[in-house]
């Protein structure tokens, strides 16, 4: 797998990460274990994870295979904090003395004494910037950290994040955000703050939760249309009112080109302007094949240009100006 800086780290990060936000939930350590092996035997060394996946479950599952299952060396490690395990999605508590008990709580649960890039999981409203970068601070100076990112920051959040940096304090490598065929919102403010901030863009379910495999197109099965985090999670893009139109796309190129849709989704975000890395997620060792088959593939223009229209976002005032 060919690999990319993460931010201005100068560390070489796989241009594919593996997600765990299923692991120790829907995604048993065995299950683990085995997608471990296949991700890092393919190249892929960026294993990303946070301690509200499961309440903590699933740094519990990397910590059992760290050392067991492949090398702690093997692996870029990236936790996140600042999220509230157990509370509802956009909760926060980025204090200083909350995010370095966090941490504390994710080195013990991941085996190790430290991870490589520490990201903040979403912005806190309730607690000044600057106390939460005096955190970061904090962790790198002390060894426990050595690069920090941020998540779902918005356009001025993320450049306000990474300008403010405290005396001698360490600069933000990356940003992880939403990032697909079905969610293109970041173009407008976050991705050119990433390019001009030297920010490398994580791009989460770049497969536009699922949606864009095409295994919805048929139809989705009644118990998993039943389940309110379905609706939730995935609702969202399966009703909005270009998806048909769009995973036809995707589904037409992956026909033309002899591919799996879902390599055709992953390869579109991976070559995106600032994007690293994108987080893919999976199952089974087996759903996990099927996104690594995408590392081989590379986009014709005419099919890449074909995407691009059917799935571009409105961009209105002030962005078209520029």
């Amino acid at each position: 797998m060919k690999q990319r800086e993460l931010g201005r780290s100068g560390i070489k990060v796989s241009r594919m990460a593996l997600g765990t936000a299923t692991w120790g939930l829907t995604t048993h350590r065995d299950e683990a274990a085995e997608q471990l092996v296949e991700f890092v035997g393919a190249g892929g060394n960026l294993l990303d994870t946070s301690d509200v996946y499961g309440a903590g479950a699933s740094e519990k599952v990397i910590g059992e295979l760290l050392g067991t299952v492949v090398p702690r060396s093997s692996v870029v490690l990236a936790t996140k904090a600042g999220g509230v395990p157990g509370g509802k999605p956009g909760d926060a508590d980025t204090r200083r003395e909350s995010l370095l008990a966090a941490l504390d709580a994710s080195l013990t649960r991941l085996g190790t004494d430290y991870v490589d890039l520490w990201q903040m999981h979403v912005w806190d409203d309730r607690t000044p910037i600057e106390e939460t970068l005096s955190a970061i601070e904090t962790a790198v100076q002390s060894g426990r950290v050595r690069n920090a990112g941020i998540c779902n920051y918005s356009g001025w959040q993320t450049a306000l994040a990474a300008r403010r940096r405290l005396g001698g304090g360490p600069s933000l490598m990356s940003t992880q955000v939403e990032y697909s065929l079905l969610e293109r919102g970041i173009e407008r403010e976050v991705l050119p703050a990433a390019a001009a901030l030297g920010l490398s863009v994580l791009p989460w379910a770049p497969l536009g939760r699922g949606v864009l495999t095409a295994k919805y197109r048929s139809g989705v099965p009644l118990e998993r249309a039943k389940s309110p985090f379905f609706r939730w999670y995935v609702g969202h893009h399966l009703d909005a009112p270009r998806t048909d139109e769009i995973v036809d796309a995707v589904a037409s190129a992956a026909a033309e080109l002899g591919a799996a849709p879902v390599a055709i989704a992953l390869v579109w975000v991976r070559d995106r302007p600032s994007v690293t890395a994108p987080v893919v997620g999976a199952r089974t060792a087996e759903q996990l094949r099927d996104s690594l088959a995408a590392e081989s593939l590379e986009l014709p223009k005419e099919i890449r240009t074909r995407l691009d229209e059917v799935s571009a976002p409105y961009v209105g005032y002030p962005e078209r100006l520029v």
